[in-house]
């Protein structure tokens, strides 16, 4: 029954990915442009050199990171909608302690820094966490207003405190040692080395949710936390601890940004990337690997898009229009489904009463 329900709605979501390029194929023929040469370029911009593959890895990458995030407290009946905030504070943690052990061996340094981003998400995490889980205050509400206070926290630290004395800079904190950054591993591209730091997180996270005892009470707890709570299970427990871990990953995902990337902490460190991510979790049913998938084919399109605009002037802004077609598609795949169901129960039963009439 369970593959039964999985294979339904992959093929939901396969449909659901072939209306959406359909359409944009119209829009693109409407607006006067080819759209086989369209995709054609945005595959190649995706992938058609080593380039271009790792720098689709990579933004993969981050998307797989912020969906699990976005998964492990769902899988506990908490929704983390604040990551953006987390990310920013992790990145900020991480950005200051660099810059502050600059001589120090980076075998020391940098789990220091991994340490102070999953401390600053984790803690920032907590505290709505602690208030869904004691105060029964709703966790959306709070982490979506917890956003806005860490982003522009952090743009206070940015210009006032933690400003850079050093000249050409406009806005940032002092730059770590380079010695501590993520070394590249193709040429000119965003793929760093910390993408084997995000497969072991994304490895845990799977047999965490999939695999462990924790991970079979943290999904009871989401279904049903009364009656996870009367079966022994310490659901407020689980639930909290989920959210600190969803706060702890985003922050890592802040700490590889500025790590592998920036050098320092800058204002723009992410453009919304919790909320591409918490989208190809939903779209995913939060199911580890479906992320992993999800990710890439997103970071294929984003990646692509670009591509597409600047060889075809072809807008990107089509990518989030097709995005945003799967999204409506499969937010109302359940409807659409039961719609069906019922309209193939009713005809089930009026062919019953005529034979029944028949007889």
């Amino acid at each position: 029954m369970k593959l039964r329900k999985n294979m339904s709605y992959l093929l939901s979501l396969f449909i659901a990915v072939a209306a959406a390029f359909i359409l944009g194929g119209v829009i693109m023929a409407l607006s006067g442009h080819d759209p086989i040469e369209g995709y054609t370029l945005m595959f190649q911009g995706a992938f058609g050199t080593q380039r271009a593959s790792a720098n689709t890895l990579a933004k993969a990458s981050t998307l797989c990171l912020c969906g699990l995030a976005t998964a492990i407290a769902a899988h506990a009946g908490i929704f983390n909608v604040g990551g953006e905030g987390q990310l920013y504070l992790g990145a900020m943690a991480s950005a200051w302690v660099g810059a502050r052990l600059t001589g120090t061996s980076p075998w020391i340094a940098v789990p220091l820094c991994l340490l102070a981003a999953m401390l600053a998400g984790g803690i920032y995490a907590w505290i709505p966490g602690m208030l869904k889980v004691k105060m029964k205050v709703n966790e959306v509400i709070t982490t979506i207003m917890l956003n806005s206070a860490a982003i522009y926290f952090c743009s206070f630290l940015t210009n006032g405190p933690l400003k850079t004395a050093e000249k050409g800079v406009s806005a940032g904190t002092d730059a770590i040692d380079p010695a501590f950054m993520f070394s590249r591993i193709v040429r000119r591209s965003s793929l760093t080395e910390s993408i084997f730091l995000a497969a072991i997180i994304a490895l845990v996270v799977w047999y965490l949710m999939k695999k462990s005892t924790t991970g079979f009470q943290m999904k009871l707890t989401g279904e049903n936390e009364r009656f996870a709570k009367y079966s022994g299970i310490k659901s407020s427990k689980l639930a909290l601890w989920s959210m600190v871990a969803s706060g702890a990953i985003c922050g890592l995902v802040g700490m590889f940004e500025i790590f592998g990337l920036h050098g320092r902490f800058i204002e723009s460190v992410s453009s919304e990337f919790y909320f591409d991510g918490m989208l190809v979790a939903m779209i995913m049913r939060y199911n580890p690997v479906g992320i992993i998938l999800m990710s890439l084919f997103f970071g294929a399109m984003e990646i692509g898009g670009a591509a597409m605009e600047l060889n075809a002037s072809i807008p990107s802004s089509l990518i989030v229009l097709i995005q945003s077609i799967i999204i409506f598609f499969m937010a109302a795949e359940q409807g659409i489904t039961a719609a069906f169901q019922a309209r193939r129960a009713r005809k089930k039963a009026a062919k019953a009463l005529q034979k029944g009439d028949a007889a």
